[in-house]
């Protein structure tokens, strides 16, 4: 087995998760994250934790969707108990088919999101971590051979963690003090309020409210949101294809939607309830190791010079003690390019031009 592998499994366990002896982990396991399961598990039981391993597998989500008929059951109770009794829930994604549920319905896709709300919340009150393991599929998505797409994923996910979670403050540290940004790029001019909010340094570890290995982002809870972006990386939305994605706001609200290819899929993200037609999160990508868009959004929205914002459901961290943030049954990220001839603005001063921040050369 590759070396890096349980380098991966240790940094999971160790940076990311903080798991300690006897805590209760919940380890979904895709088709293709055998062997990253197989390190991690060894990992952990060298940490003395208990485990509970579960098998996700694409094609297997597609025979159960297609062979429902649309009325999904809220009370899972037995899947819901297995989350409320977790400390920790460990995702390791691994697709071996990155387009298995293509071919269903986004409405019956829809439908079953909204069904498991309170599984959702369940594992999201856990000190939870996404991953991912690198398979032909992801790769073959990303465009590159498999040990190109090794290597990639290994630089972004074995990093010096504790020097970008140190750059990263700068930028969380700037937005925790303002009430405003504007992001202007190619086609896109738009203003959003964060006064109030907490931005997240999301140095993938649950001690920084951060939960994705890899990470290298900070990201914050927008609201009032005016103007219109367009979103120029391609990425993949429940199996379709989708590129250079337009939105216009008004009010907050997407009032008017376009896109050069997956028009369709983007308006059935926005029918999935009134809180889909509302920003949840804005993050700023600064993982200098994610080099290149990969058509995985667990890697492209950490990239460096880019700018993501999800439709749909707030993060709590972000938000103030009993305060509502956006609700949604869906959390959907696009991206844009922030290169030349972009600059984000924080309370109208000027903290990245061109891609870089103003404590970078070539500022």
């Amino acid at each position: 087995m590759d070396d890096r592998i349980y380098q991966h499994a240790e940094t999971l366990v160790d940076w990311s998760a903080r798991i300690e002896r006897g805590d209760d982990v919940v380890m979904t396991v895709a088709e293709g994250a055998h062997d990253l399961a197989t390190a991690t598990a060894e990992v952990l039981g060298e940490r003395g934790a208990n485990l509970v391993t579960l098998y996700q597998s694409g094609e297997i989500g597609r025979a159960y969707l297609t062979g429902h008929d649309g009325k999904f059951d809220t009370d899972s109770e037995h899947e819901l108990a297995l989350y409320e009794n977790a400390d920790s829930v460990l995702i390791l994604g691994g697709e071996w088919n990155t387009a298995a549920m293509a071919d269903v319905p986004g409405e019956r896709q829809s439908a079953y999101s909204r069904s498991r709300q309170a599984i959702r919340e369940a594992r999201m009150d856990t000190d939870w971590v996404s991953t991912v393991h690198p398979t032909r599929a992801l790769a073959q998505q990303a465009g590159m051979s498999l040990p190109a797409y090794e290597d990639f994923v290994y630089d972004a996910v074995l990093r010096d963690w504790e020097s970008l979670a140190g750059e990263m403050a700068q930028l969380k540290s700037i937005l925790d003090d303002s009430s405003e940004v504007r992001i202007v790029a190619d086609g896109t001019d738009l203003t959003m309020s964060i006064e109030g909010r907490t931005a997240v340094n999301s140095a993938a570890s649950v001690e920084y409210d951060s939960h994705n290995l890899p990470s290298g982002e900070v990201f914050t809870a927008p609201e009032a949101t005016a103007g219109h972006v367009t979103f120029d990386v391609p990425m993949t939305i429940r199996g379709q294809r989708v590129r250079d994605v337009r939105l216009e706001f008004e009010g907050g609200e997407v009032v008017d939607y376009s896109a050069a290819m997956g028009e369709s899929v983007i308006g059935e993200v926005l029918d999935t309830d009134d809180g889909a037609k509302r920003l949840g999160e804005l993050g700023v990508g600064m993982n200098r190791g994610i080099d290149r868009p990969t058509d995985s959004i667990l890697f492209d929205e950490k990239m460096a010079e880019t700018v993501h914002l999800a439709l749909g459901r707030a993060y709590d961290s972000c938000l103030p003690e009993g305060e509502s943030g956006n609700d949604s049954a869906v959390h959907v990220d696009l991206i844009t390019n922030m290169d030349d001839g972009s600059r984000f603005e924080v309370d109208g001063e000027v903290v990245q031009r061109d891609g870089k921040f103003r404590w970078e050369d070539g500022f």
